[in-house]
């Protein structure tokens, strides 16, 4: 169970409205309904009765919320005591990133970092675009280290999340060698993110680039994993667009092949700047002094 739909269900049961409470929530009403659902069936039970307007609990729902409230109070309290703790002793620092930039970027330049700030203790969470925002605007992480270019728009207030651009890199298509020659006259079949996923907007634009291929859809990732794409690429699915750092090793060793012009991606480090302490300054300022060969940074 999510502790997100504990929270959303306690909204919900405030306002009667799906539609106030996504818009409470900074969702979709669609995602809020979907997390709403995934709780009662998690439970076992309808917690809302959906043939009225507004929406009323159901008596299980009237029970729950009970029990919702009081868990929601003492993980919080919990939570609080933890983060005081944690500012006390001044050593942590808490990241949200992109799957693919954990496995690729952020591993290298975290240890530059920590050298360059001093010793500190680090929180890595891996996510979706949309859970990273999420995640940062919510207050429990520091910063969100994401790609980005100028024409995907990253719904963060540069006031309260200042970004640097902290590296380079390229969304590159690419495909097992070999590949059939029909594939030139047909189209490629293209390995497809999720709809509404930062990299199925960032291949969109790469495939409107002037030498992009001929494609049509023959997978679509639901979960819009670079990881599992590769490996899809790998073995013969057909072509798709991944940062050039995930595949460096492929296309070195001839396993994947480029068949399209790269599109060049900044990786920047927003900053939650509501979350001061000591660390989280140098953290940015260190950040700073390795990013100052990186035009564009702020």
């Amino acid at each position: 169970m999510d502790f997100k739909w504990l929270e959303d269900f306690l909204v919900l049961a405030e306002t009667h409205s799906f539609s106030r409470s996504a818009e409470l929530r900074g969702v979709t009403q669609s995602a809020f309904s979907r997390r709403i659902r995934a709780l009662e069936e998690w439970l076992g039970t309808d917690l809302l009765s959906r043939d009225s307007y507004p929406v009323t609990l159901t008596p299980e729902g009237v029970l729950f919320r009970e029990t919702a409230e009081e868990a929601v109070r003492m993980i919080n309290a919990r939570r609080a005591e933890f983060r005081d703790h944690a500012r006390s002793r001044g050593g942590e620092i808490s990241f949200v990133a992109l799957h693919s930039l954990t496995v690729t970027f952020l591993p290298g330049w975290l240890m530059r970092l920590k050298a360059a700030a001093g010793q500190m203790t680090s929180r890595v969470k891996p996510e979706n675009f949309d859970r990273c925002i999420e995640a940062l605007t919510e207050g429990g992480y520091d910063f969100f280290l994401t790609y980005a270019h100028p024409q995907v728009n990253i719904p963060l207030d540069p006031s309260g999340y200042p970004h640097l651009v902290v590296g380079h890199d390229s969304l590159v298509a690419v495909a097992r060698p070999g590949w059939p020659e029909e594939w030139l006259t047909e189209g490629m079949p293209m390995l497809k993110y999720s709809r509404g996923s930062f990299l199925n907007a960032m291949a969109r634009i790469a495939l409107a680039q002037p030498g992009a291929p001929k494609v049509y859809v023959a997978h679509t990732d639901e979960a819009s994993m670079a990881e599992a794409m590769k490996s899809m690429a790998v073995a013969g699915h057909g072509m798709v667009w991944l940062p050039r750092l995930l595949v460096e090793a492929e296309i070195a060793t001839g396993r994947l092949e480029i068949v399209a012009p790269e599109l060049p991606m900044e990786i920047r480090l927003y900053r939650n700047a509501a979350r001061r302490r000591g660390i989280t300054g140098r953290v940015w300022q260190a950040a700073r002094e390795l990013g100052e060969g990186y035009a564009g940074s702020e």
